[in-house]
């Protein structure tokens, strides 16, 4: 699932590309992707892109300006955004491949690209929002602060009120903005934390080491992901991981093995040596299977 780093850059992304073209047809490929009906999607033709933005882990378009609607959307597991310099001028067909969205654009230049919006995999959870705010989407109306800008203090006010695990909670949209499964394993690497451990009994200390590495992993994956073609981020993404989705492979910092922990449609990965004290976390699908 994109996170924040790699939200952050394909909004850069957009506003480099991006702002200053005039929207032109909007292909729609897959009906259910649309949240809203009001305004039309037919209203965006026409508009100028003025701004993009992120929003947690929702991506921004700002399509005019006082007046100006905006295109939202959320990737999900598995959607992405694509850069097309040439795209094809027949119209998708419905319901066919990845495609969900394709907006077209004219840009300052002459030329006219496209961007799509796609999902793999059979199961379509990408969805669009046309808003003439970006609060009327639900999920952005209860976002708690960003994770990239919350300070020690607040943090640690937030952590107090919850009693959930602190993988949970760094991944609660609606207690922290920006940080998913793969970001929050790599937090708690770099901070030494259990991802058993309860958020509202960490120590000041523990706190305080916490903040520290949300925001230095958090800065250094969007410093890595800027810049970068937008083809290229997930690439980007995996590259950088220390423990998440390298299950077995030695942790790089102390050299034990790299465990994971399954739930029904998701896992997460721990160093034992670095965060748990040597001790093997339980995994609800091994246990299954041992019984």
């Amino acid at each position: 699932m994109p996170e924040l780093p790699e939200v952050e850059a394909l909004a850069q992304f957009l506003r480099a590309h991006a702002v200053g073209a005039v929207i032109g047809r909007v292909d729609v490929a897959a009906l259910s992707v649309l949240k809203t009906f009001d305004p039309p999607i037919s209203a965006l033709p026409g508009r100028d892109v003025s701004g993009a933005a992120r929003f947690g882990k929702h991506l921004g378009i700002r399509c005019g300006e006082e007046d100006g609607l905006w295109l939202i959307t959320h990737l999900s597991r598995a959607g992405w955004l694509r850069w097309i310099d040439n795209p094809s001028p027949t119209p998708p067909k419905p319901g066919k491949g990845p495609l969900a969205l394709r907006v077209h654009l004219f840009a300052p230049d002459g030329g006219t690209p496209a961007f799509d919006l796609t999902e793999a995999g059979t199961k379509k959870r990408l969805a669009v929002w046309l808003v003439r705010t970006p609060a009327e989407v639900p999920g952005i109306a209860k976002l708690g602060p960003d994770a990239l800008d919350i300070t020690e203090p607040v943090l640690a006010e937030l952590l107090s009120k919850t009693s959930q695990r602190v993988k949970t909670a760094l991944t609660d949209q609606s207690v922290l903005a920006g940080i998913g499964n793969a970001y929050s394993d790599e937090i708690l690497h770099v901070a030494k934390l259990s991802p058993f451990a309860t958020a509202n009994k960490l120590g000041a200390e523990e706190v305080a080491t916490l903040h520290a590495a949300m925001r230095s992993t958090l800065t250094d994956a969007v410093a890595r992901s800027v810049g970068q073609d937008a083809a290229r981020l997930k690439g980007e993404k995996r590259s950088g991981m220390r423990v998440h989705a390298r299950t077995g492979m030695p942790c790089p910092v102390c050299g034990d093995t790299v465990r994971e922990v399954s739930f029904a449609e998701r896992s997460f990965q721990y160093c034992p040596t670095c965060q748990t004290g040597g001790k093997i976390l339980a995994d609800r699908r091994m246990s299954r299977l041992l019984k």
